[in-house]
């Protein structure tokens, strides 16, 4: 997680959920992030392909120079992202597995632009995971955004971070400045001297490895 926005938003969603795989949809509260709303989403996960926003920020919107509530997450991809898009959402909803992904966009000019794109499991009561928490937002900002929308967008890289993991950043973090009120966490398994270290899965046509160094 290189952003500032993007580890902003994993750290509210990580104090809310505790001791918790993720947290209630009901728990999060936009006044506590008000400063980084324009780039956040939510997706209602609606059956295999469909990833429905519910809510969208103004700033995501602009980059597409349209309103994207109501429509397909998975639209947004096309080809073999697409296809590992729909992998990543299962990881996303079936296991509760937090995604950071890096996307090139390229507007109708055939400028590019890479993005930071985080996605954070929501459980809604009697429903399980279904909800996502996002938050996407351009590396940089170019006097075209906003102007010329994203057309086409390819992905570069993805990481997932299992429930039992933590990123590198809120490592260094509790290492620099302890905390009294840090809620327990699941030890992750321990690996016999003989395995791999890192773990190593495939979601459509992308190599993803495990574990919390973002």
């Amino acid at each position: 997680m290189k952003h500032a926005s993007i580890q902003r938003l994993y750290t509210y969603w990580d104090s809310l959920r505790g001791a918790r795989p993720a947290p209630e949809r009901r728990e999060i509260e936009p006044a506590e992030i008000r400063d980084i709303l324009g780039d956040t989403f939510i997706l209602e996960y609606d059956g295999p392909d469909r990833f429905i926003f519910r809510l969208a920020g103004t700033r995501m919107c602009s980059a597409y120079c349209r309103e994207l509530k109501g429509q397909n997450f998975a639209g947004l991809w096309s080809g073999k992202d697409r296809d590992s898009i729909n992998s990543i959402i299962s990881a996303v909803t079936s296991d509760a597995a937090a995604t950071v992904l890096g996307f090139r966009g390229k507007n109708s000019n055939g400028k590019t632009l890479d993005f930071e794109l985080l996605l954070l499991p929501l459980r809604q009561s009697g429903e399980g995971y279904n909800r996502i928490l996002g938050l996407c937002v351009p590396v940089q900002s170019p006097y075209w955004i906003g102007v010329h929308p994203i057309c086409d967008q390819e992905i570069l890289s993805m990481r997932l971070i299992w429930p039992n993991q933590r990123p590198q950043f809120l490592r260094r973090q509790r290492t620099a400045t302890p905390s009294m009120d840090e809620m327990p966490r699941v030890e992750p398994p321990v690996f016999a001297p003989s395995e791999p270290q890192v773990a190593i899965r495939r979601y459509g046509h992308l190599t993803v490895f495990d574990g919390g160094r973002v």
